[in-house]
């Protein structure tokens, strides 16, 4: 069994013991599954023994492949490159950081709760592995069961909307996305779901739009991208606080994957016609985001729309599909996962505490939790992108990067750096600052052990990645160039080939 396998497959072995381990205590439960989420993480760091192969080869690596249904050309196909890397490596350190950030707040079905976790990181780890478009369809539909209850049974208020709508919003899209799998396979006559094999074929290119089209909605519907984003406030504000991490730290950015790995690669002609209009997409969400932040009076929704314009700056990028902006929208995707993830955690520190979420609840919070204050305004900073953290570098590589594309979207872009500042930062004054106005706030506890070491290492990483983002981006950089070489060589013949002149009807036999 690979290495790709053993990270899959564990998760499911260990949901299996808790299914049929009656005898569990609650708190056995949650050290059995923390303790094997933190051995998967050990195990993911395996990958990296390539490292070095990864920052100067674009090919996979740790492949495993294997007949599955041949006679449907459905092959069990895993294979990682520089741009799975990074995002299989965050899956698995954020599993653990949401069981542990949790571990107060879950006191019913406690068993349940990690089985859903459990799947859920399988189901991740799949997405990222799998390079053949049945297996991948597999992976990214069993991620919506286990999210589904985590949203409907631990979740909060209405906790039966939110998840109600978050599974009809991705399971619209992702069945657009199987009719496409089926349609492109009939098409290229390659019999095969098997991903390399059909980058080989060349689609019509009338039909390359609608295809990609069908691609393009399940991947803006999950990353979330305006205006299909309104799922996510939803699912964010009532979902229990490890289930926001998760969504936000890995399960957005398979938007923005599955645009790189499948929907540009498969259909570049589509791609290059649409990607002004998903780049003026991706800037609106940008500001949208911002400003329906800056006026949020709840802490989780405001954090939640914060995603809609952080991932707005990796749709820019992505379209803008130059090396730098791809680099660094991939960048930001693993930025945006730790910083978010992080900020989710706080703000389900402070619910606990207090059992709310309401801004105005709130404020001097720095005389009483001055540790919280501390590690509260060094993760914002990260959000806000401030120079020598992570978000500076995935943001500046890609405004730079997409400005000769389009220097009024970049422009319209900054309008959105200035405003994540704006709302982040009074919600920081409102928030620690002044004067501890409200009774209840007066004797709050300040961070625990357990919360430190929930917390250390995202601030760790924070700062980390944006001083040593060379450790990072070289790998991240190989398959890019190669994706973006391939999808222009596409491109630049089909240009080629419509520009060629034709002989009048009736000549072509002619001497």
């Amino acid at each position: 069994m690979g290495l790709l396998s053993i990270l899959i497959l564990l998760p499911l072995v260990g949901a299996f013991v808790l299914l049929v381990g009656r005898g569990m205590s609650d708190t056995a439960i949650k050290r059995f599954s923390l303790g094997l989420t933190l051995v998967l993480f050990g195990v993911s760091l395996a990958l990296l023994t390539q490292l070095s192969g990864f920052e100067t080869s674009a090919e996979y690596r740790f492949v495993e492949k294997l007949n599955w249904l041949p006679e449907w050309g459905i092959s069990y196909h895993l294979g990682v490159d520089g741009l799975s890397l990074w995002l299989i490596i965050l899956s698995t350190l954020l599993t653990p950081i949401a069981l542990l950030g949790s571990w107060t707040s879950t006191e019913k079905r406690v068993r349940e709760f990690n089985i859903f976790i459990l799947i859920l990181e399988s189901a991740m780890i799949g997405v990222f592995c799998a390079l053949d478009l049945f297996l991948f369809y597999v992976f990214w539909e069993a991620m919506l069961i286990p999210m589904y209850f985590l949203i409907g049974i631990f979740g909060h208020g209405r906790r039966i909307y939110a998840a109600v709508k978050f599974f009809l919003y991705t399971m619209a899209g992702s069945a657009l996305m199987l009719v496409a799998f089926l349609v492109l396979y009939r098409e290229t006559g390659a019999r095969s779901f098997d991903l390399p094999e059909l980058l080989k074929y060349s689609v019509d290119p009338g039909l390359q739009m609608w295809l990609f089209l069908a691609f393009a909605l399940a991947f803006a519907i999950k990353v979330p991208m305006f205006p299909f984003h309104t799922w996510l406030p939803d699912a964010h504000v009532e979902a229990p606080t490890a289930g926001s991490v998760i969504l936000a730290g890995v399960m957005l950015k398979m938007g923005g994957y599955g645009f790189l790995r499948l929907a540009i690669p498969l259909f570049p002609i589509a791609a290059d016609q649409a990607a002004w209009g998903i780049a003026f997409l991706g800037a609106i969400g940008i500001v949208y985001g911002a400003l329906v932040s800056l006026v949020q009076p709840d802490l989780k929704k405001l954090v939640a729309y914060s995603s809609v314009s952080h991932l707005g700056f990796v749709m820019l990028g992505i379209a803008a599909f130059s090396p730098m902006s791809v680099v660094g929208a991939s960048y930001q995707m693993l930025n945006h996962g730790i910083s978010t993830g992080a900020l989710f955690l706080m703000v389900g520190m402070l619910y606990e505490r207090r059992h709310t979420r309401l801004i105005s609840e709130f404020g001097g919070l720095r005389n009483v939790m001055p540790r919280f204050s501390a590690v509260f305004l060094l993760v914002c900073l990260s959000s806000i992108a401030v120079p020598g953290f992570n978000g500076f570098i995935g943001e500046f590589l890609i405004l730079i990067g997409s400005f000769t594309f389009s220097p009024g979207l970049v422009i319209l872009s900054t309008l959105g750096v200035i405003l994540s500042a704006a709302y982040i930062l009074w919600m920081v004054q409102r928030v620690m600052y002044g004067e501890v106005t409200n009774p209840k706030n007066s004797a709050l506890p300040d961070l625990n052990p357990r919360e430190w070491a929930t917390l250390l290492p995202l601030v760790f990483l924070s700062l980390f990645m944006g001083v040593f983002s060379s450790w990072f981006t070289p790998s991240i950089e190989r398959p890019v160039v190669k994706i973006i070489q391939d999808a222009r060589n596409k491109v630049a013949i089909h240009q080629a080939q419509i520009s060629m002149p034709r002989l009048p009807a009736g000549t072509e036999g002619r001497q």
